[in-house]
């Protein structure tokens, strides 16, 4: 393949400093509680609020804020995003009363997990659309505590107010001020103001993806996320400066962030290189992601199709885009099967799925849409089986088990089991 842009190669891991650091802030938080937290929020944020619980009032005070034009857009949002994830969670039926054999009666239910704590990262920019994206599929879930955290705007004891609303607008049940990997070993093991969680979904930096790999276990979590990604696929009929768009959207996040086209068309790959300069002349986040395009961002060119194709699915991009004539989309929409999120046609921007559209914005990065899909009403969801045997089912299976057994040198499961055999039981 061809390389008519090419990137560095990207280094995210954290060594053994970042492991270390976030090591002793876990401690801390586990051995110091609530005084740990609020130290951290303000060595790290300039927060120097006692409260790290949002008060009803303070919630109040954020719809005050902000324009209720704006309100109404995150309301907008958040109708189509908890219609998706509904329908979604009509996908999952139990199982009753299946009978492999006679006598044996197996089925599952679906259980939503008792509680999840959903991180919305600060940072650079209020990610109040990461609050709809992971409360909203939790309560849909039916998790009957949702917890949800965002550190402070910097310098100020607050959450951002459009984060506050869109957590509220969401149905969280707590909010708490606090973030980084303390926010993490908080929800994990616990504090007196703060009880633990079953599991922690939500994408933050550095620090907190490297706490939620050292939690992992004590809490389940979504996955391990790293910088935001965006594969394109298109052909001759593309549009250099959709593409151009497409791409520098996820440039701005983050100056590791990587946007990526694979084209069978040397001219497009050319005029959406030109298209991507033009548009950083004039963009407000420039600075970043003028960074994140000249030293990540890459445009190559592939003998075909079916190339661009291959490339995409050993690739595993977080978001993947599908530019091609219409007539050759659904034949290749179904080669594709690695992906966080597909986007198929011109006129499916990657951002609408960010924001509006319903499906989920937090996705695998690293190439972990191998093994996995993003947050959605699932992620929130056990499936649990039971069993039920009559005394002709117990009779009838029992020396099957015991000869199992005995293979494999378990006496006492084979007595387990050969007890059933023909014994009265109720």
């Amino acid at each position: 393949m061809k390389e008519i842009k090419s990137a560095k190669p990207r280094s995210l891991a954290g060594g053994e400093t970042l492991t270390d650091d976030v090591k002793k802030i876990i401690d801390r938080v586990r051995a110091e509680g609530d005084s740990a937290l609020r130290e951290f929020n303000e060595k790290f944020d300039g927060c120097r609020s006692d409260c790290l619980r949002v008060s009803n009032e303070e919630i109040k005070a954020a719809y005050e804020e902000v324009p209720e034009s704006e309100i109404e857009d995150i309301k907008a949002a958040a109708h189509n995003i908890s219609a998706f994830a509904a329908r979604q969670k009509e996908t999952f039926a139990a199982v009753d009363d299946f009978s492999p054999q006679p006598g044996v009666f197996l089925g599952h239910r679906v259980l939503a997990a008792d509680s999840a704590c959903c991180y919305v990262p600060g940072g650079r920019y209020p990610l109040y659309s990461t609050a709809l994206m992971l409360v909203i599929p939790a309560k849909t879930a039916g998790v009957e505590r949702v917890i949800a955290c965002s550190p402070a705007v910097k310098g100020q004891s607050c959450i951002h107010p459009k984060t506050l609303i869109a957590m509220d607008i969401a149905g969280a049940d707590e909010i708490y001020v606090m973030g980084g990997a303390q926010a993490i070993a908080a929800a994990s093991y616990g504090t007196d103001e703060i009880k633990p969680v079953d599991i922690i979904v939500g994408p933050g930096n550095s620090f907190v993806t490297e706490a939620k790999r050292q939690c992992y276990g004590q809490v389940g979590i979504d996955f391990l996320a790293g910088p935001s990604e965006v594969l394109v696929i298109a052909d001759e009929t593309a549009d250099a400066e959709i593409i151009a768009a497409d791409i520098l959207a996820q440039s701005e996040h983050d100056p590791v962030a990587k946007g990526i086209l694979v084209t069978t068309d040397e001219a497009l790959g050319r005029a959406v290189a030109a298209a991507v300069e033009k548009e950083l002349e004039t963009l407000d986040t420039a600075d970043i992601a003028s960074r994140s395009w000249a030293d990540y961002g890459e445009i190559l060119l592939a003998e075909d199709i079916d190339e661009c194709v291959r490339y995409a699915n050993e690739y595993a991009p977080e978001h993947l885009e599908l530019c091609i004539s219409n007539e050759h989309e659904h034949e290749t929409a179904v080669k594709l099967h690695n992906y966080g999120s597909l986007f198929i046609g011109q006129n499916t921007a990657e951002v609408f799925g960010d924001y509006a559209s319903g499906t989920n914005h937090t996705l695998p990065t690293l190439g972990a849409a191998r093994y996995t899909g993003g947050v959605w009403v699932g992620t929130f969801l056990k499936v649990c089986t039971h069993q039920s045997m009559s005394r002709r089912g117990s009779t009838s299976l029992a020396p099957l088990v015991s000869r199992l057994a005995h293979g494999e040198n378990l006496s006492a499961h084979a007595q387990a089991a050969d007890l059933r055999k023909g014994r009265d039981r109720g």
